[in-house]
């Protein structure tokens, strides 16, 4: 069976897939060669997609409570208990939260149903956490959300800066892509972070910043092009509005000496830069989260604007400001109006475009003004003001700021619906309704790429169950509310072409974002359409969506950076994992993805943790006014001293700890609403274990009574890492299942050991010490899948009495290659690229996200060998 050409589910990148589907719920994955984004290539995660379709944990039928419901009667009690909140306290008693998991079509109808007949702008997108800082940075400067670059600018660019972007793990195809034009033609690479990232590996310069301190450093830039001559101004004159006092505002602490203060980097290291800037025109400034998430993220994307306009690398090739978005159809969203504070087709609340959208809709009821912003929407939950929330496709009790509030607030809340495709998140034990909503293989629309690429994701497999698609499950309670005629689609084509009118409906122009091409497309070529980009090369011709057709330079201040505070000392970032994606529902189910990182961490900087008696490996509780949770510490010269990384992705459902969503604060940027979780003051202090061990079982395991227990899939099974205090042995009775036991118990060195076999294969293992001595996991793991079991002396002393070779933590996910594999043959085979790894091994040769953990392995060999 030739394979079928969809787009991955994860990230912005926007990669195109071809599914060969091999079985009921299996298919093989291959990146497409042909689409524009990723031309073959996949990420980790991309690439084992196809160990996430099976059925395992999926909502496969409505929940009215804990009691199974047919559609009928769940979308029946969803229109009535919405109709009569609104009937009883208006249109802003209710919301939607929604996701960038949606496919545009979803996200349309949505859209259409909320705020052009319900009549209220509360809808907002889990999209304000990732982006919407560029969003209204664009907005200020551009007159409209339109990303002015392409993945093509890339190859093109003399120099790519890429600031607060751990662009190698988050968005590995657009980083193999920059590798690969240095490769060609010796592109530079600058990095703007305050960790020292994989990202940096490869980079001719890295500035670890502080964090917050963007504004200062480009206004800076924009301060020494100016002085060097570098300004276009043709460019300004033709194509910018320039504020009266704008330089002379800008110009205010910008000398080098007086930046390189405020960003505590070396003054060399940022004469360098600013260097480097000048001596390549041909640049790209490619930012993600770092900049988004953050306080004054509208600022910070406003000085990067800023300096691009300023000398004209905009509209050209290899010249270009570049968000890149962090979910596969964040964009498509925008383009809807999917945030709460925009309508659809890039149209803001003028009342001229709320009176377009009531024409082209057919309704007097089109809401007026902007709804409430994520925070301020699940505040008004926890207030009691929001009375009747309908959650769709993400899970905020994990992943808003001050998740503890917000839980509290859905707990509150009288009425909340859930469409999701996994039956148990931490949102959906909060749900009075829960619909079951198609996954990825069963969903039909499109879906739009950082770079405005708008891709078909197709079918692969049947709807499971009673699961339906997002837009049909919208359209219906639209329908129940009595809105029959507006919403009588039939097929996802409907909603596009209708989305595609709207888009030129009365726009001469005035908007970039024009996909009428597309108003009247056939069912048979939407089902065939090919990858295209809307609004050209972006800016290309110097005419911007402002009413006087000319961009803005928008003046922006460095905020006074908050010091240390005497309780929260420590200041806490948080971020992505290689191989995970957001809350794991989906990239939990692959093994070969758990075995990058196993356990939520905390990286401390060594002289922090030495000072703090923290050491590699111990539990760390990391506090914050908001919440706390624990983590395993590890050590990190990566780290500014007094900073502190965890990661976003764990839940209760995974793990007793490592829920980084408690910490961070509920205080958002002032234009866009988006949560800074880049900069939250933390404490960090060691947490005093008297035992610890693992479970390996083949079954999951349910809830475990312990300070520590944090699972992942394994292959053919479950690792439970366990740490606690008191007597461990009851946990002998609760984790382990019955068969034939066999157990040691060494009471001097404080050592528990028991397996359970059935027909002589293994079914769990339990080890647990007091003096922290535990076997190596991989090869207990791997006798879960061996038809026979290991001898009993094996399976008590953990390891096989005839070793393998222990090839260490995986370092290659893709080829299943481990460090210790990795460190050999750099030293008996005298490896000396990250090619000639990959040629001895094949790590590093798929994704590539792997390739800068390689490098930094054969570095720090030759640095050995060198003395």
């Amino acid at each position: 069976m030739s394979g079928i050409r969809t787009t991955c589910a994860y990230c912005g990148v926007g990669c195109g897939i071809s599914a060969t589907v091999t079985g009921a719920r299996s298919v093989e994955i291959r990146g497409d060669a042909d689409h524009p984004a990723n031309h073959g290539r996949l990420c980790s995660k991309g690439t084992h997609l196809g160990e996430t379709t099976s059925l395992e944990g999926r909502l496969l039928h409505p929940m009215i409570g804990t009691k199974r419901a047919g559609w009928d009667k769940a979308l029946d009690l969803v229109a009535k208990r919405f109709r009569d909140t609104i009937a009883e306290h208006g249109p802003n008693s209710v919301a939607f939260y929604v996701s960038g998991q949606l496919l545009t079509e979803d996200y349309y109808v949505a859209n259409k149903l909320m705020k052009g007949f319900i009549g209220s702008a509360n809808i907002d997108t889990n999209s304000r956490l990732c982006m919407s800082s560029a969003v209204a940075g664009h907005l200020r400067a551009f007159g409209e959300d339109v990303v002015p670059a392409s993945y093509s600018d890339l190859d093109q660019a003399d120099l790519v800066i890429l600031v607060g972007s751990n662009t190698a793990w988050c968005h590995p195809v657009v980083y193999q892509r920059i590798l690969a034009a240095r490769a060609a033609r010796g592109t530079r690479i600058v990095v703007i972070d305050p960790r020292r990232t994989e990202t940096c590996e490869d980079a001719d310069l890295h500035l670890a910043i502080r964090p917050g301190s963007d504004v200062a450093l480009f206004n800076g830039l924009l301060a020494h092009c100016r002085d060097a001559g570098l300004l276009d101004e043709a460019y300004l004159s033709r194509s910018v509005d320039v504020p009266d006092d704008f330089w002379a505002r800008q110009g205010e602490g910008s000398d080098l000496w007086s930046v390189a203060r405020d960003c505590d980097v070396p003054p060399a290291d940022l004469r360098r830069f600013f260097e480097l800037f000048a001596a390549h025109p041909r640049t790209v400034t490619l930012f993600s989260q770092g900049v988004n998430q953050s306080l004054r993220g509208t600022d910070q994307v406003n000085a990067i604007l800023n300096v691009h306009l300023a000398t004209g690398r905009i509209g050209k090739p290899g010249a270009a400001p570049f968000s890149i978005t962090g979910q596969p159809n964040a964009m498509g969203g925008r383009e809807v109006g999917g945030l709460a504070t925009t309508l659809a087709a890039h149209m803001d609340f003028a009342p001229e475009n709320v009176a377009r959208v009531g024409r082209f809709w057919g309704t007097p009821n089109v809401a007026a003004k902007p709804g409430l912003k994520a925070v301020d929407l699940f505040r008004s939950i926890g207030e009691g003001r929001i009375k009747a929330l309908w959650i769709m496709a993400t899970n905020p009790a994990v992943s808003m700021p001050d998740a503890g509030a917000v839980r509290e607030a859905l707990a509150a809340c009288p009425f909340v619906v859930v469409s999701d495709c996994i039956a148990d998140t931490d949102t959906t034990r909060l749900a009075h309704v829960t619909l079951p909503a198609a996954g990825w293989g069963e969903k039909d629309g499109t879906v739009t790429n950082s770079e405005r690429v708008i891709s078909r994701q197709r079918r692969l497999f049947d709807l499971p169950g009673e699961a339906m698609p997002d837009w049909w499950i919208i359209k219906e309670v639209g329908r129940r509310m009595g809105w029959v005629g507006e919403f009588a689609y039939s097929r996802p084509a409907d909603i596009y072409r209708e989305h595609a009118r709207l888009s030129t409906y009365q726009n001469a122009g005035a908007r970039r974002f024009d996909i009428g091409r597309h108003a009247a497309i056939s069912n048979a070529d939407y089902a065939d359409m090919a990858p295209w980009r809307w609004g050209g090369e972006g800016f290309a011709d110097g005419r911007f969506s402002t009413p006087n057709g000319r961009a803005r330079l928008v003046p922006v201040a460095q905020a006074p950076l908050q010091a240390p505070l005497a309780r929260w000392p420590m200041t806490l970032n948080t971020g992505r994992y290689r191989d995970q994606w957001h809350t794991m529902t989906r990239t939990g189910l692959s093994p070969r993805l758990s075995s990058h990182r196993r356990e939520p961490m905390v990286e401390v900087h060594p002289l922090d943790a030495t000072g703090l008696g923290i050491a590699e490996g111990d539990l760390a509780r990391v506090a914050t006014p908001q919440g706390e949770s624990i983590f395993r510490a590890t050590l990190s010269e990566g780290q500014r001293r007094g900073e502190l990384f965890t990661p976003i992705h764990w839940t209760d459902r995974q793990s007793s700890g490592g829920r980084t969503g408690l910490l961070p604060r509920a205080l958002v940027d002032p234009h866009s609403g988006q949560p800074g979780f880049k900069a939250t003051p933390a404490s960090v202090t060691r947490v005093a274990v008297e035992w610890r061990g693992f479970l390996i079982a083949r079954d999951e395991p349910g809830a475990i009574d312990a300070l520590w227990a944090t699972r992942v899939r394994v292959a053919q099974g479950w690792l439970v890492e366990l740490a606690g205090d008191g007597d461990p042995a009851r946990l002998v009775r609760e984790l382990l299942p019955r068969g034939e036991r066999i157990e040691t118990i060494d009471s001097a060195r404080g050592q528990m050991r028991h397996a359970v076999l059935s027909d002589g294969r293994l079914v769990a293992a339990l080890y647990l010490s007091r003096d922290h001595s535990l076997p190596p996991r991989d090869w207990l793991i791997a006798q879960l899948s061996e038809a026979a079991g290991p001898t009993p002396v094996e399976l008590l002393a953990g390891r096989s009495a005839a070793p393998a070779p222990d090839c260490g933590p995986i370092v290659c996910v893709c080829f299943d290659v481990g460090i210790k594999t990795i460190l050999a043959a750099i030293a008996d085979r005298k490896l000396a690229s990250v090619e000639a790894v990959g040629a001895a091994l094949s790590a590093g040769t798929n994704c590539g996200s792997c390739r800068p953990a390689i490098q930094r392995l054969i570095t720090n060999a030759q640095e050995v060998v060198n003395g």
